[in-house]
C-alpha cells in the first residue's frame, strides 16, 4: 500500500470516528482501490460499511439501481451516473457518506469527449449534501487508478 494512501485512509478514519460516521464506496474504474486503501487501516470496521465494485453497466443497474436511461443518455463516465452510484450505495449501506467513481483508466476505452484519464467523482451524505468533480489524470492505467483513489479519499476528508 502506498504510504500516502495509507495516511489519507488513517486520517479519514479518524475524522469519521470523531463524527460517528460510516462510509461506503461504489467504484468502477478503480476496481475497489478506495475500499482496499480504507481496509488497510486497523479498526476500519468501525467506520467502513462496505464497498461495491460495479465495473459493467449491468452491475451498476442491478446492484446500485442506476437507471438504464441515465446510462444510455449520459454514459457510464458521467456526473449523473456517479451521483446515482453514490446514492445507491449510501442507501444500501445506510452509511453517512458515500463516494462513487467512474472513469476511463485506459489504455483503451477513451474517446475525444472522454479521453483516457477522465474520471468523475461524487460524494453524497445521508443529509443529502452532494459534491461532484471531474478530473483529468495523466499516466498509465495504474497511475490513473492511484490518483483517482487518492482524490476520492481527499474529497471524503473535505466533508
Amino acid at each position: 500500500m502506498d504510504k500516502y494512501l495509507l495516511q489519507l485512509s488513517q486520517h479519514l478514519g479518524a475524522q469519521l470516528l470523531q463524527r460517528n460516521w460510516r462510509i461506503a464506496t461504489a467504484e468502477s474504474c478503480t476496481g475497489g482501490g478506495v475500499a482496499a486503501a480504507i481496509t488497510t487501516v486497523p479498526g476500519s470496521s468501525g467506520w467502513f460499511e462496505y464497498g461495491i465494485v460495479c465495473y459493467a453497466n449491468s452491475a451498476k443497474q442491478k446492484l446500485l439501481g442506476i437507471s438504464a436511461a441515465t446510462l444510455e443518455r449520459e454514459g457510464a463516465v458521467s456526473e449523473a451516473v456517479v451521483v446515482e452510484m453514490a446514492r445507491g450505495v449510501l442507501a444500501l449501506a445506510q452509511a453517512d457518506i458515500a463516494v462513487a467513481i467512474s472513469g476511463v483508466a485506459g489504455p483503451d476505452g477513451g474517446s475525444p469527449e472522454k479521453p483516457v484519464g477522465t474520471v468523475w467523482f461524487a460524494w453524497v451524505t445521508a443529509n443529502k449534501e452532494i459534491k461532484t468533480e471531474l478530473k483529468k489524470f495523466a499516466g498509465d492505467r495504474v497511475a490513473i487508478q492511484k490518483q483517482a483513489v487518492a482524490f476520492a479519499l481527499e474529497g471524503a476528508l473535505k466533508f
